[in-house]
């Protein structure tokens, strides 16, 4: 906590709190913000707030780098598998019937324990059994870390997942123009008129009038233009 609040200064404040005064704050001030009852479904669990107006993917970059090795704790649930690499352990032979019960195959080499393959001692989102946290603590694992991570950000009354930051501005542009272009094409086939479709039902406008005047005789500005860059080009054929 102390690493991120010194990286955010100037930056960000965290703020932290307990969750029943924080959902309490909340309430009070629903009559004057409705907009921040959208935050009380996720006031539980042991969460804070960071106040900022700077750039929201620098900020949340900033929260997330820093971690903090942790053991294994017997009980807890882990986060991720882990799996004790193959080696020497630097151990012993007395303790051999450790990793027998732990079924960690091993053998003597050198007068200590060496482990003979990698072998998953932890699955994610099981609890940490006693034995395996004794024997990581005693390999000198840590295998999880301690951190903040970024739940949900509010932002003038909408609330969206962290994900969104890690869309490209590309990828936001080529979507935003793949959805003009969609409802352009439905405009034009329905013959019903938007802002995005106006520019093409001009075009093709144009371009029956100047149809229509190469096949007749009625002809206007434009098309005797049109004509004499048609009659032209055909010179060059």
């Amino acid at each position: 906590m102390h690493q991120i609040r010194v990286s955010l200064r100037g930056k960000a404040t965290v703020l932290m709190g307990k969750n029943t005064m924080v959902r309490r704050v909340l309430r009070n001030i629903l009559a004057e913000n409705p907009k921040y009852e959208r935050l009380l479904p996720y006031v539980k669990g042991n969460i804070g707030f960071v106040f900022t107006d700077k750039d929201l993917k620098e900020i949340r970059d900033l929260i997330t780098e820093k971690k903090v090795a942790a053991p294994a704790r017997a009980g807890a649930f882990a986060p991720k598998d882990v799996t004790v690499p193959a080696g020497n352990t630097g151990m012993e032979p007395g303790k051999t019937s450790f990793f027998q019960a732990l079924g960690i195959p091993t053998k003597i080499a050198r007068g200590t324990i060496e482990i003979v393959t990698d072998v998953k001692v932890v699955t994610a989102g099981t609890r940490v059994g006693s034995s395996e946290a004794t024997l990581l603590n005693m390999l000198n694992i840590s295998p999880f870390t301690y951190g903040m991570s970024v739940v949900q950000i509010f932002d003038k009354g909408n609330i969206f997942s962290p994900d969104v930051l890690d869309i490209d501005e590309n990828e936001l542009v080529e979507r935003f123009l793949s959805g003009v272009k969609t409802i352009a094409a439905i405009s034009l086939a329905l013959n019903y008129p938007t802002i995005v479709s106006v520019t093409h039902s001009l075009v093709n406008a144009y371009k029956n009038l100047l149809a229509i005047s190469l096949a007749t005789e009625y002809t206007f500005e434009a098309a005797e233009k049109a004509n004499t860059l048609f009659l032209t080009r055909c010179s060059h054929c």
